[in-house]
């Protein structure tokens, strides 16, 4: 078996009344906290707590990420409670707070995995700790809380406590430690019948030394991972205690209603206030630079009082922006169609394109802020508490360390709350700045919030490729605009020539990123595409995406699992296909197979999805599945439905109305298939979304001839 180096600093300390605080260890000192000395780095050492064992025997893990309803938190304290044997109806979760020590560090452990050689382990984690804490890193995004924290911090957290409380045991009972089992939170010493408790253990745990290379539990002999846990959050949201950030209250809290510049970039030019100053209730109209607002002593009030004002905004420069301007200037910046070699038996060219897309969260933006001389405490539910608070304190002209953000349960990211998104706090803090020393709680209408979010990029590719004269592909090229220039970008396929290039055309709609990033835009344009290889060659399209595998064995497992799953190749009434996608993104692949069916006058119907799914380990099957799920349903919805369309340079969708999500009358049948891997975790949260769109254009050519490069399908005539 072997055993981790020190990827983490491990550090441990005794707590108030007696109990053991293990944690992640960063360097620089801060009184009050726990602090050690590491074997394996030089000079003082910070505690960064993660796990907590109390004299109760309660184990509680501190994770530095949010929970938005994908279960990183429970996963999270899976895996460090496997290592450590625990009995898992003692574990407790809590976020870590909005402190810099607990920064994210192992963000780039996603991109480095296994690979780093052992000796320059520790000095990467602690190099990107430092980072982290520099740039204020909390996040929770990019499918990364198990696949880093998980995989590098609280494994090797879990298994080094465990250590520590055998050798506690140890030291007490004169044994040595190999002669210590462990089971469901308890340590005992078979031959002369004692055992403890972890809780009746911990005090003394906390005065061993933290070991350096802890060894870890054996896979084979996992009680805990790849079994099916409830998540920690599930009971506060179906009893209603979670508190999220628009539920948020404090005593004599005023409430802020806001319109801001209907053109992103525009300025307020005037406001009449008197007429929202008259009602009641009404304590004051706020002119922001961008926005107006409304504080109350009610949101109803506020809301109302809005509606009495007519603010006049200017569009700097943009009101004769539109969609059709934004594509126009793609196209134009796309030019001709990539070049192919000479001599090719057949070439084949197309272009894709895929509108802006909303994050839609089911929780609008909210901010609660209470400004003083002192500082400034704020309250919102966002993906990096450590950057809201960074944001808050830039709005109010303070230093982070003046202002105290508490993380709320948040309704839906998507990405919509990450750094470089989250606008809404630092305008909370502005509008509570100008009432201080009140709380005031500011809310986004659904309109507001659908008008002016960080929209997934609006996109387009013009790809050009090359058959010889047996069908095989010897060369695709591609170019992109609205993001994305990578070759890595028609991987896995192996084709002779593979050439990408980004071209630019800057408009002023917000952008940022949203559930997969660029892969739901290039999922689309490199799955269909490939597909059209596939046809222009006369194979059948598994068949084709399988022979150009070779090289990548992973792959090819998880596209021929996806095609088993759906019968690939049997037979199907009249109107009605079989479609195949495949992409990776975040350490997972994932094959889906859509069946759709058209009726004579283009009605399309999603009937069934199978997804296959090679994410490394699988820590928590049933939010594992569920997160694949969503991911389907998410994608499938933008790619029959969502559009974010922009005229006279302001978004024109407001609401559910016109930003349309699919009903569950109109979700298909999911089957979810994970195929047993040995690779180390992946992502889950993101993965699901980039081959649902393909697959269903995809079956859409199967079963009508016609070929979708374009979505939303509710746009595309499909009879």
């Amino acid at each position: 078996m072997n055993k981790w180096t020190r990827r983490a600093f491990i550090g441990a300390g005794a707590l108030a009344g007696g109990g053991l605080a293990l944690g992640v260890l960063g360097v620089a000192l801060a009184p009050g906290r726990h602090s050690v000395v590491p074997d394996d780095a030089e000079g003082a050492g910070q505690l960064n707590t993660w796990i907590l064992v109390t004299p109760d025997n309660i184990v509680t893990v501190l994770v530095p990420h949010c929970e938005m309803g994908q279960g990183a938190q429970t996963a999270l304290a899976m895996m460090a409670a496997e290592e450590m044997d625990v009995d898992w109806s003692l574990v407790r979760v809590k976020e870590a707070p909005a402190l810099d020590e607990y920064a994210n560090g192992y963000v780039v452990r996603a991109l480095t995995g296994e690979s780093v050689p052992g000796p320059i382990e520790v000095g990467l984690d602690y190099g990107t700790y430092r980072l982290a804490r520099w740039f204020g890193l909390q996040a929770t995004g990019g499918s990364m809380s198990v696949r880093t924290t998980g995989q590098y911090g609280m494994r090797v957290a879990g298994a080094a406590a465990r250590e520590m409380l055998v050798a506690a045991a140890a030291e007490q009972w004169n044994v040595r430690a190999a002669e210590c089992q462990v089971a469901s939170s308890r340590v005992s010493h078979a031959a002369s019948g004692r055992s403890a408790t972890f809780g009746e253990l911990a005090q003394a745990a906390a005065r061993q030394s933290v070991p350096s290379r802890p060894t870890p539990k054996d896979p084979q002999a996992y009680t805990l991972r790849r079994t099916a846990r409830r998540r920690f959050d599930m009971r506060s949201k179906v009893d209603g205690s979670a508190v999220y950030g628009i539920d948020f209250t404090l005593p004599g809290m005023l409430h802020a209603a806001v319109a801001i510049a209907p053109v992103n970039g525009g300025k307020l030019v005037s406001v009449d206030s008197a007429p929202a100053e008259s009602m009641p209730g009404v304590k004051r109209v706020v002119r922001l630079e961008e926005a107006v607002a409304v504080v109350a002593d009610s949101y109803w009030r506020a809301s109302r009082a809005l509606e009495a004002l007519e603010p006049v905004f200017d569009d700097a420069g943009h009101g004769g922006v539109s969609s059709a301007t934004i594509f126009e200037a793609f196209d134009e910046a796309l030019a001709a169609p990539p070049e192919m070699p000479a001599g090719a038996a057949k070439v084949i060219t197309a272009d894709y394109r895929v509108p802006f897309l909303a994050h839609a969260t089911m929780e609008p933006m909210a901010c609660t802020a209470r400004v003083t001389p002192e500082g400034a405490e704020v309250w919102a539910g966002t993906q990096d508490p450590l950057n809201a608070r960074k944001t808050a304190a830039e709005a109010l002209g303070l230093e982070p360390g003046q202002v105290r953000f508490t993380n709320l349960a948040l309704g839906g990211g998507f990405g919509r709350r990450l750094p470089g998104s989250l606008d809404f706090v630092g305008m909370g803090a502005r509008i509570a700045q100008a009432m201080s020393p009140a709380p005031v709680k500011m809310i986004w209408s659904r309109e507001t919030d659908m008008q002016h979010g960080y929209f997934r990029p609006a996109a387009m590719s013009r790809h050009a490729g090359a058959l010889d004269a047996s069908g095989a592909p010897v060369a695709v090229a591609s170019h992109y605009v609205g993001g994305g220039d990578r070759e890595s970008t028609f991987m896995p396929y192996v084709i002779p020539e593979k050439k990408a290039e980004g071209r630019e055309a800057p408009h002023h709609v917000r952008t940022g990123a949203w559930r997969s990033v660029l892969n739901s835009q290039h999922g689309f344009f490199k799955e269909s595409f490939i597909d059209e290889l596939a046809h222009a060659a006369g194979k059948d399209p598994f068949a084709f995406r399988r022979d150009l595998m070779g090289e990548h064995p992973r792959f090819r497992a998880v596209l021929e699992r996806a095609a088993a799953m759906a019968s690939w190749g049997r037979a199907l009434p009249k109107g009605e296909g079989l479609g195949i996608a495949i992409a990776e993104c975040f350490g997972s692949i994932v094959a889906e197979v859509a069946h759709a069916a058209l009726s004579p006058e283009g009605v399309l119907k999603v009937k069934q999805v199978w997804a296959a799914v090679d994410c490394g380990e699988v820590v928590n099957t049933d939010t594992a599945a569920a997160q694949i799920e969503g991911g389907i349903i998410f994608g499938l919805s933008a790619a029959l439905v969502g559009a974010i369309t922009i005229d006279k340079g302001r978004v024109v969708e407001s609401n559910f109305h016109d930003y349309q999500m699919i009903y569950l009358a109109d979700t298909p049948a999911i089957e979810v298939q994970f195929i047993p891997s040995t690779a180390p975790p992946g992502g889950l949260g993101e993965p699901g979304v980039p081959p649902i769109a393909p697959a269903v254009a995809n079956a859409i050519f199967a079963a009508t001839g016609i070929r979708v490069r374009e979505l939303p399908l509710r746009r595309v005539r499909l009879a």
